[in-house]
């Protein structure tokens, strides 16, 4: 899956998987957080992986962990927190935020989050599913912009796509380059935050298709928060993964 070797001690997953197993955002799990004390040895780590995001588990009882990019210490993020509870089998994260609840449900692994957890995103609706899957790249702006269009408005069915321009809040240059590793994303696969906010903004239960083909499920609670679910898989059970 990469060019370099994974250190021992860390589980490599995909997160919110296709129905094929295919596509989902890779993920970087250290289940030993102790190997790496310190800020500045975990921001190197992420910096040596290059995923978007490495989740160091402090304390696997408590679900006590801490979310990395490689330029910036995250208080939340969605796909990262869906892989970690799928790996440990945890009912409960702790995170500077607040407690987030998980549970398993099938081939689906939930996280329970609220929308003000979530950095801001620019969420833009458009006419049709040909008009996302047309874009070859971000169109002109700054900020962190996710494109979506009702692909089944009935059944909440809805095909999006995620563009981290210039520098987004993560800390990282993300217009042009060919990936994390090699200086910037041009497109994020799969997005767990975002989907959040757009459910939260629609009121209603999403299935989301992201990406290539990654598929992110929603569904908004009473009290405000939100839960987001998807398919979780070590690197190895992949399909064809590709960065």
């Amino acid at each position: 899956m990469n060019d370099f070797d994974v250190p021992a001690g860390i589980d490599v997953l995909r997160v919110f998987c296709g129905p094929d197993g295919r596509q989902g955002n890779a993920l970087g799990v250290v289940r030993d957080g102790r190997a790496y004390p310190d800020e500045a040895s975990r921001h190197a780590l992420a910096r040596q992986l290059g995923f978007s995001e490495t989740v160091f588990v402090d304390d696997p009882e408590r679900g006590h962990v801490d979310i990395y990019t490689p330029g910036l210490r995250l208080p939340f993020a969605g796909h990262p927190l869906v892989g970690v509870a799928w790996l440990l089998d945890l009912e409960i994260l702790e995170l500077p935020v607040g407690d987030v609840f998980a549970r398993q449900d099938g081939e689906f692994t939930w996280i329970t989050a609220r929308p003000e957890w979530a950095p801001p995103r620019t969420l833009e609706r458009y006419a049709s599913v040909a008009e996302v899957e047309a874009l070859n790249g971000p169109p002109p702006g700054e900020g962190w912009l996710y494109v979506w269009a009702w692909e089944d408005e009935a059944a909440g069915r809805v095909r999006a796509r995620a563009f981290p321009r210039r520098v987004d809040e993560r800390g990282v240059s993300r217009s042009g380059g060919a990936g994390a590793r090699t200086g910037g994303i041009v497109e994020d696969e799969a997005t767990g935050a975002a989907a959040l906010l757009l459910s939260a903004q629609l009121g209603r239960a999403l299935n989301i298709t992201q990406g290539r083909g990654s598929q992110i499920l929603t569904a908004p609670a009473p009290d405000g928060t939100v839960e987001i679910g998807g398919r979780v898989l070590m690197v190895d059970a992949v399909l064809s993964p590709a960065l």
